[in-house]
């Protein structure tokens, strides 16, 4: 009789991945093509209906690589919990948002796991990926395979955790070639997701539990977010200083030591930085321990969008208008450069604050065709109109977009990323940077 070891090594394991994303898409592709039978198992629909007719829904994963997978028959799509009967291994990819009280929400996962433990009838592994505090899975997903012990951990199933480190438009690394973190609530469960991941990853790192890996994927981003708000925060001085921070920032990373060049925005973006710190943030309350780092980094970085409005208004002003009945254009509302993800954006706090202020606003993206906010449905305008609007605030610095013609076309542009650097001497009367 074989074993689910032996079914990883000669490819014949069936593989679902839940949650079929950002993340678990472009791992659901890795995986088979590897070669494995692979299942993307998702509740949208229209992702499952994509997958069947070998269309990609995430720009990083061209239809050209998706199609053919589909046609060989080694991907597709599904929404119903049954396909988890004959899985051999299953791969943990759904979100962990934060709830209003900004305490983590790891319904999704415990949904998943219950999903799993129902249908477990033969020896699986099973790896989570999403973004989770240290201890989650040992404490918490454990105890809900093992299924009141009825079912033994490193005999019945195998356990792991490996974070995710999915970089949305990154041109150089992705999931193959980016190094992975991995580790077992056990040395057995750990082997066997190694013997999985070595067929489509290229560097594995091992670490000696899942606690430690699920630290590991919050360091990380712990990491940027402190940098971030710090450079953030030394926009705000160098605003009152009147002082140019990336002059500053750029001078600084010169130094070939000691010094890794991080900048400032809007905000913070995306479904990781403003999220996965708050992840140890709250663990560490329920240890009694008060993470003073990490709550001064968000609250620096939540604020940031309020400074750009007051710099939009201060801006407004200096040429005696006001916010109120001013018409503002945005110019890029995705949380970064040339992905058109809109989760957690900066940009659609910037627009709440303006629409609040009495701006009419509307905005232009080349990865967003329709955009709502609150109750507001805004108007997609485009770059030729730049000239009809009071103030145009750079939110996200897309590629794709002439920003020379855009300085030449507007009547006054607010640049939160530095799009317009090399215009600034020539505009210097036009352009408000942050």
């Amino acid at each position: 009789m074989t074993t689910l070891t032996d079914r990883i090594l000669a490819r014949s394991a069936r593989v679902v991945v839940m949650g079929a994303g950002y993340v678990g898409l472009p791992l659901a592709v890795e995986i088979a093509g590897a070669g494995f039978v692979t299942t993307a198992f998702d509740k949208a629909s229209e992702k499952v209906a994509a997958l069947a007719r070998g269309v990609s829904y995430i720009r990083d994963i061209p239809s050209s690589t998706v199609g053919p997978l589909v046609g060989r028959g080694l991907l597709s799509g599904s929404n119903t919990p049954e396909v988890l009967r004959e899985a051999d291994v299953v791969m943990i990819c759904v979100p962990t948002p934060l709830n209003k009280t900004k305490d983590p929400d790891n319904s999704q996962i415990v949904d998943a796991a219950q999903m799993i433990a129902a249908r477990m009838e033969r020896q699986q592994l099973i790896v989570l990926e999403s973004t989770t505090f240290p201890g989650f899975t040992r404490e918490i997903l454990l105890p809900l395979l093992s299924q009141g012990e009825q079912k033994r951990p490193d005999e019945d199933f195998f356990l792991a955790f490996s974070p995710e480190r999915v970089d949305p438009g990154n041109k150089t690394y992705f999931t193959r070639n980016t190094p992975k973190v991995l580790g077992g609530i056990s040395q057995t469960s750990f082997e066997v997701a190694r013997a999985m991941y070595s067929h489509f990853i290229e560097h594995i790192v091992p670490v000696s539990s899942t606690d430690s890996a699920e630290m590991v994927k919050l360091l990380e981003n712990i990491y940027r977010a402190v940098n971030i708000g710090l450079v953030n925060e030394v926009a705000i001085m160098c605003a009152h200083l009147g002082l140019d921070t990336w002059e500053v920032i750029e001078a600084a990373a010169t130094k070939p030591f000691g010094f890794t060049a991080f900048y400032p925005g809007p905000g913070l973006g995306g479904h990781c930085l403003p999220i996965d710190p708050l992840y140890l943030s709250w663990k560490l309350k329920t240890l009694k321990y008060d993470a003073r780092f990490i709550a001064l980094a968000d609250d620096v970085n939540s604020r940031m969008p309020e400074f750009v409005v007051v710099m939009v208004a201060d801006a407004l002003n200096a040429r005696g208008k006001a916010v109120r009945g001013s018409k503002i254009l945005i110019c890029g509302v995705t949380y970064k450069r040339d992905v058109e993800d809109v989760r957690e954006s900066p940009a659609l706090d910037l627009i709440e604050l303006l629409l609040r202020r009495g701006a009419e606003v509307e905005f232009v993206d080349p990865y967003v065709s329709s955009l709502r906010v609150g109750n507001s449905e805004l108007r997609r305008a485009s770059l030729d109109e730049a000239a009809r609007f009071d103030c145009v605030v750079i939110a996200t610095d897309h590629t794709a977009v002439d920003y020379a013609r855009l300085v030449a076309d507007a009547q006054l542009v607010v640049d939160t990323r530095n799009a317009t650097g090399s215009l600034r001497t020539a505009y210097r009367n036009k352009i408000v940077s942050l």
